[in-house]
């Protein structure tokens, strides 16, 4: 929906392996960040959304994690939402935020994703994952998967999935080796992909991976399933972002100067498209650019969710970026690197940055409020007044579970 809200301060932890710190630890640390950003205090805020995916499983708190990551530092005596919702459980809650703050609800309110994944069992880690589609249909899954395959005279060997890696790299392989099929797009474009956004997560001192990786180190490296090697791959991570949404009053007060405004952003969720019907992406990002008033065109910059480097390749897609089946083209002319026509995954994106599920879709938020601010520093896009963020989350029949979009801008 269009939106009246704006994002008043910003925080994040380091993406990565954070074993020796609790779930509570990670959630603070980002929400005193961003609190401290905004030039607010604790007692300003009026409501909290909380997002978290995964805690249940790999920590075992259930139920009430945001109230027990806010009360554990003080924060208290205000409406927490606890939000679930796969990849997209902290775009979800900023959704909501903005939302609210849009309807006059309430002024102030707290974002945060916050997340943990590592894990000694690996296997609790692969079951976050599996959860993530539906658990009574994951033969018929692989039924289709395989199915989609034999179309295009391919195998799908499935019988690693949700032990020795996440069932949404079958997923991801099989919209590959179809978008390989149908527009030629080859192993050097997904691979250029991986090797552009390590460039970025080089200059990113928050992303869990530091290292630029050439092509040929992607293509070179193990494959987990053809056509995917390990770099095409987001991992897994830990790690916290939180977002301090207000009331275009209270920006006001607070000095909209580095106050970010969120124009539109909405939330779908999938079904299963009839042969020949517009599917939920399409239809999603036509109503955000509508209510936003503002096209591909516009776009300065974008955050989007390459879970693999294929997903990257068919959103610049989806988003208007270039034109159906020529994804791979676009990475390759640089026109998605820093320098080029719109910089996509500036931070290193999900590939580089890091991915704790319920932390992305806020992470993505961090990055466009700091580029729209000119606060990104080696990796700040010159000029960004508009920006766009992509989060996805599930896989139910044949469509994502979840879908968020939101556009940012910085007002005159």
């Amino acid at each position: 929906m269009k939106q009246t809200a704006y994002v008043a301060g910003v925080g994040m932890t380091p993406f990565g392996n954070a074993m020796d710190k609790t779930l509570n630890e990670l959630a603070a640390s980002s929400i005193l960040d961003a609190i401290k950003d905004a030039g607010i205090t604790k007692e300003d805020l009026n409501a909290a959304y909380m997002g978290n995916a995964a805690g249940g499983v790999i920590t075992g708190q259930v139920c009430v994690p945001g109230q027990v990551a806010l009360r554990s530092m003080g924060i208290s005596k205000i409406p927490v939402v606890n939000i679930e919702n796969a990849c997209a459980t902290s775009a979800t809650a900023f959704q909501q935020a903005c939302t609210m703050v849009t309807l006059g609800v309430y002024d102030v309110v707290l974002v945060c994703g916050y997340e943990k994944l590592y894990h000694e069992d690996k296997n609790k880690t692969f079951s976050v994952f599996t959860g993530a589609i539906d658990v009574t249909q994951t033969e018929a899954i692989a039924a289709r998967l395989k199915a989609r395959n034999d179309l295009i005279g391919e195998s799908l060997d499935m019988s690693g999935a949700g032990s020795s890696r996440s069932i949404f790299i079958d997923i991801y392989a099989t919209w590959a080796r179809e978008h390989m099929h149908l527009y030629g797009t080859t192993r050097e474009q997904l691979a250029a992909v991986s090797a552009k956004n390590s460039v970025h997560g080089s200059l990113n001192p928050k992303s869990q991976f530091q290292n630029v990786v050439s092509v040929e180190e992607v293509l070179s490296a193990r494959e987990i399933v053809s056509p995917l090697t390990l770099p095409m791959c987001a991992p897994i991570g830990d790690g916290a972002a939180s977002v301090i949404v207000v009331s275009e009053r209270m920006a006001k007060k607070l000095g909209k100067k580095r106050c970010i405004r969120v124009n539109a952003s909405n939330l779908h969720s999938g079904w299963d498209a009839e042969e020949g019907e517009t599917p939920m992406v399409t239809t999603a990002v036509t109503e955000l650019y509508e209510q936003a008033g503002l096209g591909a065109e516009d776009l300065n910059c974008v955050e989007l969710h390459d879970a693999s480097a294929i997903s990257e390749i068919k959103y610049y897609e989806y988003l208007g970026l270039c034109e159906t089946g020529a994804g791979g083209d676009y990475v390759l002319s640089g026109a998605s690197s820093l320098g080029g026509k719109v910089p996509v995954n500036t931070s290193g994106g999900l590939m580089r940055k890091g991915h704790p599920i319920g932390a992305t879709g806020a992470a993505q938020i961090v990055e466009l409020v700091m580029q729209l601010r000119g606060e990104a520093g080696k990796r700040q896009v010159s000029g960004a007044r508009v920006a766009l963020a992509e989060n996805g989350g599930g896989y139910i029949g044949t469509d994502a579970a979840a879908l968020v979009l939101s556009i940012l801008s910085k007002e005159e």
